[in-house]
């Protein structure tokens, strides 16, 4: 007997995506009055689309969910295809001014990690970690637009486990070239078989718009311990894209990862460079 048709899946995961969206709005409204949810079928990018509607002008908080992104970006200009299903993706755009964004893509993290599940860990300075696996990652934009400073926080997980062809972020005879090669992926079903992408985002979001606010608050400081607890590298031997090696000695107060050195403790603030344990 065969399997549902992709057809079929997609439509069922579409609607685990929409049928939350009232719920997610009813728990932010009373923090976000003008929070609005979209759920939309396909999009080229979530982030993408939310920052162009903010230079138009419409900069209401809004949460922007898409069950395929075409054009999907990562850190450092990576670009990416989610499959419909396969993942789950959304943006939160919203107006935002803390007094310091030193550490956000960490706050950010902790409290992701926070609502997934007690054993995921933050790897320095987006990703999120199951078992030493990827299963997802976090990009953060922003922008002055007038007065008024402007930010999308985008996040991407692995709701399945993808084939290599699809999750790998460069072409395959590229990334045989790389110095430091892709970590394997991870997905939230390992987590919990019996949760769909829908009823994850509902326990995503209403924490991370408190957290959100938390942090236009007080900036990193109310997260540095919490993310120390979660913190995938503290203690590793590190090798970074740039050359450079050292053990993780946790992050500064501004969100820099410490690496300690023969010469003594560098703090890498650069999000252009990539970190892997040796």
């Amino acid at each position: 007997m065969s399997g549902p048709s992709p057809a079929s899946s997609s439509q069922a995961a579409l609607h685990a995506l929409t049928r939350q969206a009232e719920g997610l709005w009813q728990a932010v409204y009373p923090l976000w009055p003008d929070f609005s949810v979209e759920v939309l079928p396909s999009i080229d990018s979530t982030n993408t689309a939310l920052m162009q509607r903010a230079r138009a002008g419409d900069r209401a908080p809004t949460l922007l969910v898409a069950l395929e992104q075409s054009a999907g970006r990562g850190r450092r200009g990576k670009s990416w295809h989610s499959q419909p299903g396969a993942s789950l993706t959304f943006s939160l755009g919203l107006p935002y001014q803390p007094a310091d964004w030193s550490g956000l893509s960490l706050a950010v993290g902790v409290s992701l990690a926070e609502s997934l599940h007690p054993e995921i860990r933050l790897k320095w300075p987006n990703d999120l970690w199951w078992r030493g696996r990827k299963l997802g990652g976090i990009l953060i934009e922003a922008a002055t637009l007038g007065a008024q400073r402007y930010a999308v926080i985008g996040v991407g997980l692995n709701v399945e486990l993808p084939e290599l062809p699809a999750w790998s972020p460069v072409p395959l005879d590229e990334a045989a070239t790389q110095a430091l090669p892709p970590v394997p992926p991870a997905a939230l079903c390992e987590l919990d078989p019996g949760r769909d992408a829908g009823q994850w985002l509902a326990a995503l979001v209403p924490a991370l718009v408190q957290d959100l606010q938390a942090f236009e608050r007080a900036g990193f400081a109310a997260f540095a311990a919490r993310f120390a607890a979660r913190d995938a590298l503290a203690g590793l031997e590190l090798r970074l894209s740039d050359g450079q090696e050292g053990q993780a000695a946790g992050v500064g107060p501004d969100g820099a990862l410490r690496l300690r050195t023969g010469t003594g403790l560098v703090d890498i603030t650069s999000a252009e460079v990539t970190v892997r344990p040796r």
